[in-house]
């Protein structure tokens, strides 16, 4: 079949589930996935692994406009309104998870190695699912405004850990010396350089707006300036995640018509959403969930556990809202596109325990994507930060 067919098969099942999700009370994203598991392998089979890897570029498209439209959360009068407090919850939400992974699986028994290196990939969370969840519902409020800047930073504070741990890794199965510039300072420079670079490339979008003002011009520009930070990030092997976020951030802060030009692109991404979470739904395999053990369940839960514990300590910390104290925890389950990325880099970097990772990242993600954004709305819901 050709691609545009499996293409315009992924919409239409994608549009025809939001009616199943709707009927079920869940939001949309969970409706796009099943959707997908449905055309996937685990089922009929139209979506099959191969014809998934064929539409790569449209989820790495996706993922770079969800991080362009998260980017837009960091206006500095935003972060002002907000204080300190949501970075002080993201570093102890995100290294809760970490700790607690890593302990509780060396306890029952996972090489230290395997045990550490999934315990740094605890501390992401999927911007996308957490983002159509705020969208679908317009949800308002101290949750919500906590919500997606947590969100943001988590996914660079998952890229360090996985960077460090990995390291850790390698040295107790080799047992050489540590080298910290291969711990901690190559991952902090390439952090640095894909926030830099992301920064310059807001500059520029900035200028193009004062030469090009109609909107479809400006839909333009936008489109082309995250799909060439795509291309930075795999050619220098930076984040693209923090590129397209970085990006979006410095745009929001210099440009005075920025909000006009990210409602006009927002307005453009719907079917580019829709499409990366059938596509992702495609890809989950039942047949993993088979493999994974004891060490997968205990993943899941403690990840879970991890999140919810930090953040309600972070948030007693800085006296943050009651209700981001009972609530936020409760929606950050979500995880998928950079937990999958670090998993298949532990596939070459750390290939005694790849596979393992990789079976228990998958097949968490099979249970987060599925569960997350429900529980994302229900703490959103019981914020009082969804009307309806």
């Amino acid at each position: 079949m050709n691609i545009y067919f499996y293409v315009a098969i992924a919409l239409f099942a994608g549009l025809a589930f939001t009616k199943v999700s709707n009927f079920l009370k869940v939001p949309n994203v969970t409706g796009y996935l099943l959707a997908g598991l449905f055309l996937g392998p685990n089922f009929f089979n139209v979506l099959d692994i191969e014809t998934s890897r064929n539409l790569n570029i449209l989820t790495t498209i996706a993922l770079g406009l969800i991080a362009f439209s998260i980017g837009n959360e960091f206006k500095i009068s935003h972060i002002k309104k907000i204080g300190t407090k949501a970075i002080v919850i993201t570093i102890f939400e995100s290294l809760c998870a970490v700790l607690l992974v890593d302990v509780v699986l060396i306890l029952i028994g996972l090489d230290k190695a395997a045990a550490i290196t999934l315990g740094a990939m605890a501390a992401t969370t999927a911007p996308a699912a957490t983002l159509l969840v705020v969208k679908q519902y317009n949800a308002k409020g101290v949750v919500t405004d906590n919500l997606l800047p947590v969100v943001a930073m988590d996914d660079a504070i998952g890229l360090i850990a996985y960077s460090v741990s990995v390291s850790i890794a390698n040295v107790i199965v080799s047992g050489e010396n540590m080298e910290i510039t291969t711990a901690l300072l190559v991952p902090i420079f390439k952090i640095i350089m894909s926030m830099g670079i992301g920064i310059l490339l807001g500059f520029f979008i900035s200028v193009l707006h004062k030469v090009f003002k109609d909107k479809p011009n400006r839909l333009i520009i936008s489109l082309a300036s995250v799909i060439l930070s795509l291309y930075i990030a795999e050619k220098f092997d930076l984040s693209n995640l923090l590129i397209c976020m970085s990006l979006s951030a410095a745009f929001v802060n210099i440009s005075s018509e920025s909000l006009d030009t990210i409602s006009i692109v927002e307005k453009f991404t719907p079917p580019i959403f829709m499409l990366f979470f059938v596509i992702s739904g495609a890809e989950l395999d039942f047949k993993i969930l088979q493999s994974v053990g004891i060490f997968g369940i205990i993943y899941i839960i403690c990840r879970v556990l991890g999140k919810y514990i930090g953040t309600y300590v972070g948030a007693s910390i800085v006296k943050a809202d009651d209700k981001v104290k009972k609530y936020l925890g409760l929606a950050l389950i979500p995880q998928a596109g950079v937990a999958i990325g670090m998993s298949q880099l532990a596939l070459n970097q750390l290939p005694q325990y790849g596979k393992q990772i990789q079976t228990v990242i998958l097949s968490s993600i099979f249970v987060y994507e599925l569960i997350g954004p429900v529980c994302a709305k229900i703490a959103l819901k019981k914020a009082g930060e969804i009307k309806n």
